[in-house]
């Protein structure tokens, strides 16, 4: 516009229209440093954050993500019952074993004993529940690695529409996470069976999709459609300008911490570039306000005031030109940060792979020695069979810490205890003792009740079946005055004394063997906390 001076003198005000564009220039610088300041804290959070990771426990680790099983219809046969979570009734993933022998999928495992040790409801339904055996705990169960091989081989089909894929399970869970078959739901217009490959084509072309203003990180809270998000950022122009300046001091702090020492040359120029920004601010205040000013009919005759409007404007000029300077120079710097971080990013990720792979050998070595644990246990086992055991008839039984055990049996922790394994000769019949300290059946509180069991041997086929020898039960008295006997020839009607058929036949003895109250108090069948019970068998006839 022209305007009428005082004297007479025409003059051309075109200060209005460079504001404005100075006030976009200096928006535009502003808006590029702040973002690639926000990217470099970004990335260098990301990797303190990586850094900080440790792994889980076993069950944690192999239950991550709560997911179970797999649908049965992806299986292209029949699916086997031993290959089924008895929780979810799926096909099990990451199989654990419990100590009963069932299975369960890991994240169904870890949620049924989150609150402690449960039992388990295949034993029950079952009608085998055992305790403690069946009592499912964390510390006792095991990841099921034969079944998980034979999981893996199974044949499967992906249970998508339209997909053709096949492969194993062991494929199954990787191809479910990038199928394009995979049917999902738009959760701005609530449309629903979008397959992967067009969620994204849907998204795009969604009316209903709201986005949060570029410049929500630093205060902006409005979330906008996507046609009037640029009508809010030319509304809001001022407001996004101001609330930059102190989120750009915040991030200087932050990243002080972080910045590698090829940076502290960057810092000291965000400074300058800082208190430019300030200059800026300061200078277009008065500006911005004469700009206001010069649109009301009160500037029109004050041109005097215009010359140094121009000389304000050819100040700022310079100092933005200043700016672009500082700021190429920041960007160098941050490019050389980035080649570092990068280097530093592929280091950490060589690191990553190799401890992955010495807690691979980890638990590899763990596997091993349990193994080795387990087999010398069983040795042990077959060892002290093989020390106590007898070949002529004759077993002598000590039964020592006999207070403890008693106690045991009376609180049904414990109720019967099984003596070792002696045999009429090498080849022989196989036999063994089974004791109740606190009675059982008719004698049950008030007797020590004591048994004869036939057992399961090696030679039972080179035998004379039912077993028909004399059984001569004692329980000694340790001064050798007077001992405790019973006798009884075996009914050979009973199945008691016919030929095993499991690991041993049910017990056939006297249930009143001892009343309980001749071991209280000073006697001689109980020193030193221990009871010896012999027992002898007649081998006349053999």
């Amino acid at each position: 516009m022209r305007l009428q001076g005082g004297g007479g003198k025409r003059v051309e005000c075109r200060e209005p229209v460079r504001q404005q564009l100075l006030l976009d220039s200096i928006y535009s610088l502003v808006i590029y440093m702040y973002y690639k300041a926000n990217c470099q804290l970004w990335r260098l959070q990301q990797m303190a954050a990586r850094s900080e990771r440790s792994p889980p426990n076993s069950l944690e680790s192999q239950a991550l993500g709560n997911r179970i099983g797999f649908p049965k219809d992806i299986l292209a046969a029949k699916v086997e019952g031993k290959y089924l979570c008895f929780e979810c009734h799926g096909i099990l993933r990451k199989p654990f074993q419990a100590q009963c022998g069932h299975r369960y999928c890991a994240s169904c495992l870890k949620g049924i004993v989150s609150n402690g040790p449960q039992k388990c409801a295949a034993c029950i339904e079952e009608n085998i529940y055992e305790e403690p055996l069946s009592l499912l705990d964390a510390n006792s169960a095991f990841p099921d690695n034969a079944a998980r091989r034979e999981l893996d081989n199974l044949p499967v089909v992906c249970s998508n529409e339209g997909c053709p894929w096949k492969g194993t399970i062991k494929d199954y869970e990787a191809h479910d996470e990038i199928c394009s078959k995979y049917p999902l739901m738009c959760e701005w217009c609530g449309k629903k069976k979008i397959s992967r490959e067009k969620y994204a084509d849907h998204i795009r072309t969604c009316g209903k999709v709201k986005l949060l203003c570029r410049f929500h990180q630093i205060g902006c809270e409005m979330a906008v459609e996507k046609e009037k998000l640029l009508e809010h950022e030319n509304q809001c122009t001022v407001e996004h300008l101001r609330m930059m300046l102190p989120h750009i001091m915040e991030i200087k702090n932050a990243t002080e911490g972080l910045q590698p020492a090829s940076l502290q040359q960057g810092s000291v120029k965000v400074n300058q570039l800082l208190t430019s920004v300030r200059q800026i601010e300061e200078s277009i205040r008065p500006f911005y306000s004469l700009g206001q000013q010069a649109a009301s009919s009160e500037m029109l005759g004050k041109s005097e005031k215009l010359d140094n409007v121009e000389k304000r404007c050819e100040a700022l000029k310079h100092q933005a030109e200043t700016f672009e300077n500082i700021v190429c120079v920041l960007n160098r710097e941050v490019e050389r940060a980035s080649v570092s971080m990068a280097a530093y990013e592929q280091q950490h990720k060589l690191d990553q792979e190799k401890i992955e792979d010495l807690l691979a050998k980890v638990r590899q070595m763990e596997r091993v020695s349990a193994l080795k644990d387990l087999a010398i246990a069983e040795l042990e086992v077959k060892l002290q069979a093989i020390e106590f055991s007898t070949h002529n008839g004759v077993f002598i039984w000590k039964i020592g810490d006999f207070s403890r055990r008693r106690q045991d049996a009376k609180s049904q922790r414990s109720p019967a205890i099984f003596s070792p394994a002696f045999y009429t000769s090498k080849y022989g019949y196989k036999m063994c003792m089974r004791i109740y300290l606190h009675g059982d059946g008719v004698g049950r509180c008030t007797h020590l009740s004591l048994f004869f069991v036939i057992m399961k041997g090696n030679f039972d086929g080179l035998l004379r079946w039912p077993f028909k020898q004399k059984v001569t039960l004692m329980l000694l008295d340790q001064t050798n005055r007077e001992h405790i006997i019973d006798a009884f020839r075996p009914d050979v009607t009973s199945s008691s004394f016919q030929r095993p058929v499991n690991e041993m036949n049910i017990a056939s003895g006297c249930p009143l063997f001892c009343p309980l109250s001749k071991l209280d108090g000073n006697n001689n069948y109980l020193v030193d906390d221990s009871i010896f019970i012999k027992a002898i068998v007649d081998l006349t006839d053999l």
